[in-house]
């Protein structure tokens, strides 16, 4: 719109009678020069600088909501890393404490086992050397009682006539008594 009044001015001052060179001051151009300046001026301001003020200051707005964002942005990401951090110690923490106890729990348990295998070792190791005894009583009875028969046997064939079978059993049985026990 300014050109078109600019090329407008120029045809009212170029029609004139008077031809200046370029350098020749004209006052009506310099008159019409302003007054167009003054309304584009106004229409600009009232139209374009407005906006494009407003527009600047969003933009300005925006930028200092976007810078502020990311710094909180920033600050939460440093807080939630620190967390995490400190989470992560607490989590290795709690990993080495239960591993601890299990590694007790596992000694204890060992020891236990162990334990209780030494005292059933030992009531087996018990049971089996009363076993044995008796077994062996058992059989030095019975050995006894073999040895006893057959001297009396034999004794009885030697003896028959002088000695009735019940002295010649007690007197086997006291001579075996007094034989030195094994």
């Amino acid at each position: 719109m300014a050109l078109i009044i600019n090329l407008i001015l120029l045809a009212f001052s170029e029609s004139g009678s008077h031809q200046g060179g370029i350098l020749d001051v004209n006052p009506g151009l310099i008159f019409w020069t302003a007054i167009t300046f003054l309304l584009l001026f106004l229409i600009l301001k009232k139209v374009a600088w407005k906006p494009i003020l407003k527009s600047l200051d969003d933009r300005e707005k925006f930028i200092s909501d976007s810078l502020e964002k990311a710094e909180n942005a920033r600050k939460e990401a440093e807080r939630l890393f620190e967390e995490n951090k400190a989470n992560l110690a607490k989590a290795e923490e709690e990993t080495q404490k239960i591993i601890l106890q299990g590694r007790e729990y596992a000694e204890k348990l060992k020891d236990q086992i162990i334990e209780e295998s030494k005292n059933e070792a030992k009531k087996i190791m018990d049971a089996a050397t009363s076993e044995i005894q008796r077994k062996n009583q058992e059989a030095m009875n019975t050995l006894k009682e073999q040895i006893v028969e057959i001297a009396v046997n034999a004794a009885e064939k030697i003896i028959r006539e002088n000695l009735d079978k019940e002295l010649q059993k007690k007197i086997v049985d006291k001579y075996i008594q007094e034989l030195p026990k094994n």
